[in-house]
C-alpha cells in the first residue's frame, strides 16, 4: 500500500503549455528572434527554466541566457494563470487523496515562485503538504525531502509525471514511477525510461495504485 503521492506539475497536474509558449515568444520578440511553435515549446520544457531558455534561444551563452531568463521570468509571472488549467479529473483525484488522508506533494523543475503561486490559486481547495520548485530533477534530493517531511519510506511513495525526467527522478528516489500520457510527452518515452505503470486518465489511478481506504 502506498502512503504518499508526489506529482510533477507541468504536463501532469496542470496544462501550462500555452502560458509557457506565450512567455517564451514574448521573450524572443524582445530580442527580435523568431517565435517558437507550441509543439517546439512542448519539447523544450521539463528540465527547468534555464534549459528552456537555452533551447528556445538556441545557445548556451551564459550571459545571454541569464539575461533572457530574467526577462522571461517577468513575462511568465504576467502570463502565469492566463490559460493554465488542471487536466481533466485532477481536482477530483486530489480531493479523493485528501479524503483518504494521503499526503500530496508537488515536485517540479519550474520556478519555485510559479509553482507556489499556481498551487495557491488553482488548488486552493486542496490540502497540498509540500510544494518544491527548482527541483533539479532527475536529481531525487528534493523529492526525497518531501517523503521525509511526510514521514514515509521511499518505497511507500507513488510518483506521477509526464516526461522521462520524472520517471528517472522516481527511479532515482526509489519511488513507484508512474507515467501519465495526457501531458507533454508520449507513452513510448515513459515506457522506455522505466515507468512501472502508465495512466491514461486521472480517474484510472486508483485502479492501479493501492492507497488504502
Amino acid at each position: 500500500m502506498y502512503k504518499a503521492a508526489i506529482f510533477d506539475m507541468d504536463g501532469t497536474l496542470l496544462n501550462t503549455l500555452a502560458d509557457l509558449a506565450d512567455s517564451v515568444n514574448e521573450m524572443l520578440a524582445h530580442y527580435n528572434l523568431p517565435s517558437r511553435s507550441i509543439d517546439e515549446v512542448r519539447m523544450f520544457v521539463g528540465n527547468g527554466a534555464r534549459k528552456l531558455m537555452e533551447r528556445a534561444l538556441g545557445t548556451t551563452d551564459a550571459d545571454f541566457v541569464n539575461e533572457a531568463l530574467e526577462y522571461y521570468n517577468g513575462c511568465y509571472e504576467r502570463h502565469l494563470t492566463n490559460k493554465t488549467e488542471p487536466y481533466a479529473g485532477i481536482i477530483d483525484l486530489l480531493k479523493n487523496l485528501n479524503a483518504k488522508n494521503i499526503p500530496i506533494g508537488i515536485c517540479t523543475n519550474k520556478q519555485h515562485f510559479a509553482a507556489v503561486e499556481l498551487t495557491e490559486k488553482i488548488f486552493a481547495q486542496i490540502k497540498i503538504g509540500a510544494v518544491i520548485g527548482d527541483a533539479k530533477k532527475p536529481n531525487p534530493a528534493r523529492a526525497l525531502e518531501i517523503a521525509e517531511k511526510f514521514g514515509v519510506n521511499p518505497a511507500e511513495v507513488a510518483y506521477f509525471g509526464d516526461t522521462a525526467v520524472d520517471i528517472q527522478t522516481a527511479i532515482n528516489a526509489g519511488f513507484l514511477p508512474i507515467g501519465v500520457t495526457w501531458g507533454f510527452r508520449d507513452e513510448s518515452e515513459l515506457r522506455e525510461t522505466g515507468a512501472k505503470i502508465i495512466i491514461h486518465r486521472a480517474e484510472e489511478i486508483f485502479e492501479h495504485v493501492d492507497f488504502g481506504g
